[in-house]
Protein backbone atom coordinates (compact mmCIF):
# COMPACT_ATOMS: atom_id res chain seq x y z
CA UNK A 1 0.00 0.00 0.00
CA UNK A 2 1.68 3.47 -1.36
CA UNK A 3 1.51 6.27 1.03
CA UNK A 4 -2.03 7.87 2.17
CA UNK A 5 -3.47 11.65 2.09
CA UNK A 6 -6.29 12.17 3.98
CA UNK A 7 -7.67 16.21 3.78
CA UNK A 8 -9.67 16.90 6.53
CA UNK A 9 -9.23 16.29 10.45
CA UNK A 10 -12.92 16.29 11.79
CA UNK A 11 -14.17 12.62 13.00
CA UNK A 12 -14.17 11.26 9.53
CA UNK A 13 -10.48 11.96 8.63
CA UNK A 14 -9.11 11.28 12.29
CA UNK A 15 -11.40 7.53 12.74
CA UNK A 16 -10.25 6.71 8.63
CA UNK A 17 -6.65 7.03 9.77
CA UNK A 18 -7.16 5.00 13.17
CA UNK A 19 -8.44 1.83 11.32
CA UNK A 20 -6.18 2.00 8.61
CA UNK A 21 -3.64 1.56 11.07
CA UNK A 22 -4.84 -0.47 13.10
CA UNK A 23 -4.87 -2.95 9.78
CA UNK A 24 -1.19 -1.78 8.77
CA UNK A 25 0.40 -0.31 11.72
CA UNK A 26 3.22 0.48 9.11
CA UNK A 27 1.13 2.66 6.70
CA UNK A 28 2.46 5.89 5.44
CA UNK A 29 -0.45 8.26 6.62
CA UNK A 30 -0.35 12.07 6.55
CA UNK A 31 -3.72 14.09 7.55
CA UNK A 32 -3.84 17.33 6.36
CA UNK A 33 -6.55 19.79 8.69
CA UNK A 34 -7.16 23.28 7.25
CA UNK A 35 -7.95 24.96 11.06
CA UNK A 36 -5.50 25.15 13.95
CA UNK A 37 -7.23 22.40 15.77
CA UNK A 38 -8.85 18.83 14.58
CA UNK A 39 -12.33 17.66 15.01
CA UNK A 40 -14.48 19.90 13.12
CA UNK A 41 -18.31 20.27 14.69
CA UNK A 42 -16.91 18.44 17.12
CA UNK A 43 -15.95 21.27 19.63
CA UNK A 44 -15.52 20.66 23.72
CA UNK A 45 -13.95 23.45 25.87
CA UNK A 46 -14.33 23.82 29.75
CA UNK A 47 -14.62 27.07 30.94
CA UNK A 48 -14.97 27.91 34.48
CA UNK A 49 -15.86 25.00 35.13
CA UNK A 50 -18.72 24.63 32.52
CA UNK A 51 -18.10 21.92 30.10
CA UNK A 52 -19.93 23.35 27.05
CA UNK A 53 -20.40 21.35 23.78
CA UNK A 54 -19.97 23.70 20.56
CA UNK A 55 -21.26 21.31 17.89
CA UNK A 56 -21.95 17.39 18.74
CA UNK A 57 -22.87 16.53 22.01
CA UNK A 58 -23.36 12.64 21.50
CA UNK A 59 -23.84 10.06 19.97
CA UNK A 60 -26.92 7.41 20.17
CA UNK A 61 -25.86 3.62 21.67
CA UNK A 62 -27.07 1.72 19.26
CA UNK A 63 -24.54 1.44 16.67
CA UNK A 64 -22.38 -1.25 18.18
CA UNK A 65 -19.39 0.12 15.56
CA UNK A 66 -19.05 3.74 17.73
CA UNK A 67 -19.12 2.00 20.99
CA UNK A 68 -16.20 -0.23 19.66
CA UNK A 69 -14.74 2.46 18.27
CA UNK A 70 -14.75 4.02 21.86
CA UNK A 71 -13.44 0.44 23.47
CA UNK A 72 -9.97 0.40 21.61
CA UNK A 73 -9.49 3.53 22.10
CA UNK A 74 -9.88 3.42 25.58
CA UNK A 75 -12.71 5.72 26.28
CA UNK A 76 -15.41 4.72 28.68
CA UNK A 77 -18.49 6.24 27.60
CA UNK A 78 -21.15 7.75 29.92
CA UNK A 79 -25.41 7.80 28.89
CA UNK A 80 -27.49 10.57 29.27
CA UNK A 81 -29.79 10.27 32.94
CA UNK A 82 -33.13 8.83 32.55
CA UNK A 83 -34.23 12.78 32.77
CA UNK A 84 -33.27 13.11 29.54
CA UNK A 85 -35.89 10.78 28.24
CA UNK A 86 -38.09 13.84 28.56
CA UNK A 87 -38.16 15.92 25.94
CA UNK A 88 -40.59 18.62 25.28
CA UNK A 89 -42.01 20.65 22.76
CA UNK A 90 -43.48 24.55 22.64
CA UNK A 91 -47.09 24.95 21.22
CA UNK A 92 -48.55 27.83 21.84
CA UNK A 93 -45.85 29.21 24.15
CA UNK A 94 -46.45 26.57 26.37
CA UNK A 95 -44.00 23.30 26.74
CA UNK A 96 -45.66 20.18 26.81
CA UNK A 97 -43.82 16.39 27.32
CA UNK A 98 -43.71 14.44 24.54
CA UNK A 99 -44.96 11.43 24.65
CA UNK A 100 -43.11 8.67 24.71
CA UNK A 101 -45.95 5.83 24.01
CA UNK A 102 -49.27 5.44 22.20
CA UNK A 103 -51.42 5.63 25.11
CA UNK A 104 -49.49 8.40 26.33
CA UNK A 105 -49.56 10.21 22.71
CA UNK A 106 -53.50 9.60 22.76
CA UNK A 107 -53.70 11.00 26.02
CA UNK A 108 -51.85 14.69 25.49
CA UNK A 109 -53.04 17.56 24.27
CA UNK A 110 -49.74 18.29 22.57
CA UNK A 111 -52.07 18.07 19.36
CA UNK A 112 -55.61 18.37 19.35
CA UNK A 113 -58.41 15.69 19.76
CA UNK A 114 -59.09 15.77 15.44
CA UNK A 115 -54.72 15.62 15.35
CA UNK A 116 -54.29 13.22 17.13
CA UNK A 117 -57.12 10.67 15.67
CA UNK A 118 -55.54 11.89 12.13
CA UNK A 119 -52.46 9.70 13.12
CA UNK A 120 -55.26 6.20 12.64
CA UNK A 121 -55.68 7.32 8.84
CA UNK A 122 -52.15 6.27 8.59
CA UNK A 123 -52.78 2.76 8.34
CA UNK A 124 -54.38 3.52 5.24
CA UNK A 125 -52.80 6.44 3.43
CA UNK A 126 -51.24 5.99 0.17
CA UNK A 127 -47.92 5.50 -0.52
CA UNK A 128 -45.79 8.55 -1.82
CA UNK A 129 -43.66 9.03 -4.83
CA UNK A 130 -39.60 8.08 -5.05
CA UNK A 131 -37.83 10.92 -3.35
CA UNK A 132 -40.61 12.98 -1.17
CA UNK A 133 -39.64 15.90 0.90
CA UNK A 134 -39.89 15.22 4.48
CA UNK A 135 -43.13 17.54 4.84
CA UNK A 136 -44.96 15.99 2.55
CA UNK A 137 -44.27 12.57 3.53
CA UNK A 138 -45.45 13.87 6.98
CA UNK A 139 -48.65 15.44 5.85
CA UNK A 140 -49.77 12.13 4.12
CA UNK A 141 -49.14 9.66 6.38
CA UNK A 142 -49.89 11.40 9.65
CA UNK A 143 -51.45 14.79 8.64
CA UNK A 144 -50.35 18.77 8.87
CA UNK A 145 -50.86 19.14 12.74
CA UNK A 146 -48.75 16.26 13.70
CA UNK A 147 -46.24 17.52 11.13
CA UNK A 148 -46.06 21.05 12.16
CA UNK A 149 -45.62 20.05 15.95
CA UNK A 150 -43.80 16.63 15.72
CA UNK A 151 -41.67 16.12 12.52
CA UNK A 152 -41.39 20.22 11.69
CA UNK A 153 -39.17 20.06 15.43
CA UNK A 154 -37.21 16.61 14.92
CA UNK A 155 -35.81 18.06 11.56
CA UNK A 156 -34.73 20.96 13.27
CA UNK A 157 -33.27 19.50 16.25
CA UNK A 158 -31.12 17.12 14.08
CA UNK A 159 -30.64 18.84 10.91
CA UNK A 160 -31.08 22.78 11.56
CA UNK A 161 -33.12 21.73 8.37
CA UNK A 162 -36.30 22.69 6.58
CA UNK A 163 -38.84 19.81 5.82
CA UNK A 164 -39.69 21.33 2.98
CA UNK A 165 -36.95 20.54 1.10
CA UNK A 166 -35.33 17.79 3.31
CA UNK A 167 -35.22 14.41 1.21
CA UNK A 168 -37.08 11.51 3.27
CA UNK A 169 -35.26 9.10 1.41
CA UNK A 170 -31.70 10.61 2.17
CA UNK A 171 -32.50 12.01 5.94
CA UNK A 172 -34.74 8.97 7.33
CA UNK A 173 -33.99 6.05 5.49
CA UNK A 174 -35.42 3.80 7.77
CA UNK A 175 -38.92 5.38 7.65
CA UNK A 176 -38.75 5.15 4.01
CA UNK A 177 -37.99 1.71 3.96
CA UNK A 178 -41.30 1.26 6.59
CA UNK A 179 -43.08 2.64 4.27
CA UNK A 180 -41.86 1.28 1.35
CA UNK A 181 -41.73 -2.21 2.92
CA UNK A 182 -45.38 -2.34 4.69
CA UNK A 183 -47.31 0.48 3.22
CA UNK A 184 -47.90 1.45 6.63
CA UNK A 185 -45.65 2.90 9.42
CA UNK A 186 -47.89 1.81 12.21
CA UNK A 187 -47.95 -1.81 10.27
CA UNK A 188 -44.50 -2.19 9.19
CA UNK A 189 -44.20 -1.22 13.75
CA UNK A 190 -46.26 -4.22 14.47
CA UNK A 191 -44.81 -6.80 12.71
CA UNK A 192 -41.13 -5.63 13.60
CA UNK A 193 -42.38 -5.91 17.57
CA UNK A 194 -43.75 -8.99 17.19
CA UNK A 195 -40.98 -10.45 15.46
CA UNK A 196 -38.53 -8.66 17.86
CA UNK A 197 -40.18 -10.12 20.98
CA UNK A 198 -39.93 -13.67 19.11
CA UNK A 199 -36.24 -13.31 18.90
CA UNK A 200 -35.94 -11.27 22.33
CA UNK A 201 -34.44 -8.15 20.21
CA UNK A 202 -34.28 -4.84 21.34
CA UNK A 203 -37.47 -2.67 21.43
CA UNK A 204 -37.96 -1.72 17.58
CA UNK A 205 -38.44 2.28 16.75
CA UNK A 206 -39.43 4.03 13.40
CA UNK A 207 -36.78 7.03 14.70
CA UNK A 208 -33.11 6.73 15.52
CA UNK A 209 -33.22 4.81 18.77
CA UNK A 210 -30.74 4.06 21.67
CA UNK A 211 -29.81 6.28 24.20
CA UNK A 212 -27.70 9.31 23.74
CA UNK A 213 -23.71 9.04 25.15
CA UNK A 214 -20.96 11.46 25.20
CA UNK A 215 -18.44 11.06 27.93
CA UNK A 216 -17.49 12.72 31.53
CA UNK A 217 -15.41 15.49 29.78
CA UNK A 218 -17.30 15.68 26.40
CA UNK A 219 -17.05 14.69 23.07
CA UNK A 220 -13.50 16.18 22.92
CA UNK A 221 -12.33 13.25 24.11
CA UNK A 222 -12.51 11.72 21.02
CA UNK A 223 -10.89 14.33 19.31
CA UNK A 224 -7.83 14.20 22.24
CA UNK A 225 -7.58 10.16 21.71
CA UNK A 226 -7.22 10.19 18.30
CA UNK A 227 -4.91 12.97 18.02
CA UNK A 228 -2.85 11.19 20.95
CA UNK A 229 -2.66 8.36 18.73
CA UNK A 230 -1.78 9.90 15.52
CA UNK A 231 0.56 12.15 16.85
CA UNK A 232 3.09 13.53 13.74
CA UNK A 233 0.82 11.75 11.32
CA UNK A 234 -1.38 14.83 11.75
CA UNK A 235 -0.72 18.39 10.40
CA UNK A 236 -3.30 21.10 11.59
CA UNK A 237 -2.94 24.73 9.71
CA UNK A 238 -2.63 22.98 6.70
CA UNK A 239 -5.19 24.52 4.19
CA UNK A 240 -5.29 22.42 1.08
CA UNK A 241 -6.10 24.81 -2.12
CA UNK A 242 -6.12 22.37 -4.73
CA UNK A 243 -5.39 19.01 -6.01
CA UNK A 244 -3.92 17.14 -9.05
CA UNK A 245 -3.55 14.58 -10.89
CA UNK A 246 -0.27 12.71 -11.30
CA UNK A 247 1.04 9.60 -13.29
CA UNK A 248 1.17 7.80 -9.72
CA UNK A 249 -0.98 9.23 -7.63
CA UNK A 250 -1.96 12.87 -6.60
CA UNK A 251 -0.37 16.27 -6.19
CA UNK A 252 -2.03 18.44 -2.57
CA UNK A 253 -1.13 21.90 -2.96
CA UNK A 254 -1.71 23.79 0.04
CA UNK A 255 -1.92 26.86 0.70
CA UNK A 256 1.23 28.10 1.92
CA UNK A 257 3.17 27.14 -1.32
CA UNK A 258 4.07 23.36 -0.10
CA UNK A 259 3.15 20.37 -2.37
CA UNK A 260 2.08 16.97 -0.40
CA UNK A 261 2.41 14.25 -2.63
CA UNK A 262 -0.15 10.91 -2.27
CA UNK A 263 -0.42 7.23 -4.00
CA UNK A 264 -3.82 7.22 -2.23
CA UNK A 265 -6.37 10.51 -1.64
CA UNK A 266 -8.85 10.85 0.36
CA UNK A 267 -10.72 13.84 0.71
CA UNK A 268 -13.06 13.73 4.17
CA UNK A 269 -13.50 17.88 4.50
CA UNK A 270 -16.69 19.47 4.45
CA UNK A 271 -18.58 19.40 0.64
CA UNK A 272 -17.93 23.17 0.32
CA UNK A 273 -14.14 22.83 1.29
CA UNK A 274 -14.00 20.00 -0.88
CA UNK A 275 -15.49 21.50 -4.41
CA UNK A 276 -12.95 24.23 -3.63
CA UNK A 277 -9.82 21.88 -3.54
CA UNK A 278 -11.12 19.79 -6.63
CA UNK A 279 -11.81 22.50 -8.81
CA UNK A 280 -8.82 22.16 -10.83
CA UNK A 281 -8.82 18.15 -11.03
CA UNK A 282 -12.77 18.09 -12.29
CA UNK A 283 -15.04 21.13 -12.71
CA UNK A 284 -18.13 18.84 -13.13
CA UNK A 285 -17.32 17.10 -9.83
CA UNK A 286 -16.60 20.28 -7.86
CA UNK A 287 -20.20 21.83 -8.73
CA UNK A 288 -21.80 18.90 -8.27
CA UNK A 289 -20.10 18.25 -4.47
CA UNK A 290 -20.62 22.06 -4.24
CA UNK A 291 -24.32 21.90 -4.67
CA UNK A 292 -25.07 20.25 -1.00
CA UNK A 293 -26.09 23.22 1.21
CA UNK A 294 -24.97 24.21 4.87
CA UNK A 295 -27.07 26.75 6.68
CA UNK A 296 -25.62 28.70 9.71
CA UNK A 297 -25.53 27.50 13.02
CA UNK A 298 -25.10 29.19 16.32
CA UNK A 299 -24.46 27.69 19.97
CA UNK A 300 -25.12 29.94 23.05
CA UNK A 301 -24.24 28.30 26.38
CA UNK A 302 -25.75 29.81 29.10
CA UNK A 303 -24.88 28.98 32.62
CA UNK A 304 -26.91 29.83 36.12
CA UNK A 305 -26.85 29.58 39.86
CA UNK A 306 -28.98 26.62 39.96
CA UNK A 307 -31.29 28.78 42.60
CA UNK A 308 -31.80 31.16 40.30
CA UNK A 309 -33.82 29.34 37.78
CA UNK A 310 -37.24 28.81 39.06
CA UNK A 311 -38.38 26.67 35.55
CA UNK A 312 -37.80 22.70 36.64
CA UNK A 313 -35.36 21.12 34.61
CA UNK A 314 -36.35 17.54 34.66
CA UNK A 315 -35.70 16.79 31.47
CA UNK A 316 -33.72 16.83 27.95
CA UNK A 317 -35.02 20.40 26.90
CA UNK A 318 -37.16 21.48 23.81
CA UNK A 319 -37.68 22.09 20.84
CA UNK A 320 -39.54 24.69 18.78
CA UNK A 321 -41.81 23.70 15.38
CA UNK A 322 -41.33 26.71 13.11
CA UNK A 323 -45.20 27.59 13.54
CA UNK A 324 -44.29 29.41 16.23
CA UNK A 325 -42.00 31.89 14.84
CA UNK A 326 -39.47 31.89 17.50
CA UNK A 327 -36.15 33.56 17.09
CA UNK A 328 -34.34 30.04 18.93
CA UNK A 329 -34.81 26.38 17.47
CA UNK A 330 -34.20 24.70 20.86
CA UNK A 331 -33.22 24.84 24.14
CA UNK A 332 -30.60 21.97 25.87
CA UNK A 333 -30.88 21.81 29.35
CA UNK A 334 -27.17 20.11 29.51
CA UNK A 335 -26.33 19.98 32.89
CA UNK A 336 -29.37 17.76 33.38
CA UNK A 337 -28.52 15.34 30.63
CA UNK A 338 -24.89 14.28 31.11
CA UNK A 339 -23.05 15.09 34.90
CA UNK A 340 -19.78 17.12 34.97
CA UNK A 341 -21.44 19.58 32.58
CA UNK A 342 -21.58 22.74 35.40
CA UNK A 343 -19.71 23.48 38.40
CA UNK A 344 -21.55 22.42 41.87
CA UNK A 345 -24.53 24.86 42.21
CA UNK A 346 -24.94 25.77 38.88
CA UNK A 347 -26.63 25.05 36.03
CA UNK A 348 -26.03 24.85 32.21
CA UNK A 349 -28.68 25.48 29.14
CA UNK A 350 -27.20 25.48 25.69
CA UNK A 351 -29.64 27.10 22.62
CA UNK A 352 -29.51 26.63 18.96
CA UNK A 353 -30.32 29.17 16.40
CA UNK A 354 -30.40 29.68 12.79
CA UNK A 355 -30.75 26.76 10.68
CA UNK A 356 -32.04 26.59 6.98
CA UNK A 357 -34.82 28.75 7.36
CA UNK A 358 -33.49 31.46 9.55
CA UNK A 359 -29.75 31.21 8.71
CA UNK A 360 -28.97 34.84 8.64
CA UNK A 361 -29.94 34.87 12.86
CA UNK A 362 -27.16 32.51 13.06
CA UNK A 363 -24.62 35.74 12.31
CA UNK A 364 -25.67 38.32 14.35
CA UNK A 365 -22.49 39.31 16.49
CA UNK A 366 -22.61 38.12 20.37
CA UNK A 367 -24.73 40.67 22.06
CA UNK A 368 -27.03 40.40 19.71
CA UNK A 369 -27.17 36.27 19.71
CA UNK A 370 -27.09 36.22 23.87
CA UNK A 371 -30.13 39.70 23.96
CA UNK A 372 -32.13 36.97 21.44
CA UNK A 373 -31.18 34.06 23.97
CA UNK A 374 -31.92 36.26 26.58
CA UNK A 375 -35.26 37.31 25.47
CA UNK A 376 -36.38 34.15 24.14
CA UNK A 377 -35.85 32.13 27.70
CA UNK A 378 -37.59 34.74 29.55
CA UNK A 379 -40.63 34.04 27.62
CA UNK A 380 -40.76 30.33 27.25
CA UNK A 381 -38.85 29.50 30.49
CA UNK A 382 -39.74 33.07 32.72
CA UNK A 383 -35.73 33.11 33.28
CA UNK A 384 -35.89 37.19 34.19
CA UNK A 385 -32.04 36.85 35.68
CA UNK A 386 -28.79 37.60 33.41
CA UNK A 387 -26.38 34.32 33.13
CA UNK A 388 -23.76 33.90 35.18
CA UNK A 389 -21.66 32.14 32.29
CA UNK A 390 -22.01 33.10 28.30
CA UNK A 391 -20.09 31.06 25.67
CA UNK A 392 -20.67 31.61 21.92
CA UNK A 393 -19.92 28.97 19.15
CA UNK A 394 -20.74 30.16 15.40
CA UNK A 395 -21.00 27.96 12.65
CA UNK A 396 -21.10 29.76 9.35
CA UNK A 397 -21.45 26.67 7.32
CA UNK A 398 -22.98 24.14 9.95
CA UNK A 399 -24.96 20.94 8.69
CA UNK A 400 -25.13 19.01 5.73
CA UNK A 401 -28.62 19.01 4.17
CA UNK A 402 -29.70 16.17 2.25
CA UNK A 403 -32.42 17.92 0.55
CA UNK A 404 -34.43 16.77 -2.77
CA UNK A 405 -32.05 14.89 -4.87
CA UNK A 406 -29.59 13.91 -2.92
CA UNK A 407 -29.29 10.30 -3.42
CA UNK A 408 -29.41 11.52 -7.12
CA UNK A 409 -26.46 13.78 -6.48
CA UNK A 410 -24.50 10.77 -4.67
CA UNK A 411 -24.70 8.72 -7.82
CA UNK A 412 -23.42 11.32 -9.93
CA UNK A 413 -20.20 12.00 -7.45
CA UNK A 414 -19.62 8.23 -7.76
CA UNK A 415 -19.62 7.75 -11.31
CA UNK A 416 -17.16 10.38 -11.91
CA UNK A 417 -14.98 9.74 -8.67
CA UNK A 418 -14.54 6.19 -10.34
CA UNK A 419 -12.61 7.69 -13.29
CA UNK A 420 -9.45 8.31 -10.67
CA UNK A 421 -8.29 5.81 -9.08
CA UNK A 422 -7.61 5.58 -5.30
CA UNK A 423 -9.26 8.81 -5.09
CA UNK A 424 -12.42 8.93 -2.53
CA UNK A 425 -14.30 11.19 -0.77
CA UNK A 426 -15.66 10.68 2.60
CA UNK A 427 -17.57 12.69 5.41
CA UNK A 428 -21.13 13.77 6.65
CA UNK A 429 -21.44 15.37 3.63
CA UNK A 430 -23.32 12.26 1.86
CA UNK A 431 -24.41 9.17 3.85
CA UNK A 432 -25.07 10.25 7.44
CA UNK A 433 -24.29 13.33 9.53
CA UNK A 434 -23.93 11.36 12.65
CA UNK A 435 -21.25 10.18 14.58
CA UNK A 436 -22.08 7.03 14.58
CA UNK A 437 -22.70 6.95 10.46
CA UNK A 438 -18.97 9.18 9.89
CA UNK A 439 -17.48 6.01 12.30
CA UNK A 440 -19.41 3.45 10.08
CA UNK A 441 -18.62 4.76 6.92
CA UNK A 442 -14.71 4.84 7.83
CA UNK A 443 -14.92 1.48 8.86
CA UNK A 444 -16.07 0.35 5.47
CA UNK A 445 -13.91 2.86 3.77
CA UNK A 446 -10.93 1.34 5.30
CA UNK A 447 -11.88 -2.42 4.11
CA UNK A 448 -12.53 -1.08 0.79
CA UNK A 449 -9.09 0.88 0.51
CA UNK A 450 -6.97 -2.06 2.39
CA UNK A 451 -8.55 -5.14 0.56
CA UNK A 452 -7.61 -3.34 -2.74
CA UNK A 453 -4.35 -2.13 -1.41
CA UNK A 454 -4.22 -5.91 -0.40
CA UNK A 455 -5.45 -7.18 -3.92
Amino acid sequence: MGKIVIVGGGISGLSLAYELLERDPSADITILEAEKKPGGKIWTERVNGFLCEGGVNGFLDNKPKTLEFASRLRLNPVRSSDAARKRYILSNNKLYLLPESPPAFFSSNLLSLYGRLRIIYEFFAPKGGDDETLADFAKRRLGKEAYEKLIDPMASGIYAGNPETLSLKSCFPKIYELENKYGSLIKGMIKLQKEAKRNRKAKVTAGPGGVLTSFNDGMGMFIDSLRNFLKERLRVSSKVSAVAKKADGYAVHLSDGTVVESEILVIASPAYAASEMLKGLNKKLASTIGEIPYPSVSVVCFGYKKERIAHKLNGFGFLIPYREKRKVLGTLWDSSIFPNRAPEGYVLLRTMLGGARMSDLAMQDDNRLADTVSGELKEIMGITVQPDFVRIFRHEKAIPQYNIGHEDRLRKIEEMILKYNDLYITGNAYRGISVNDCIENSYKLAERIFGKGEA
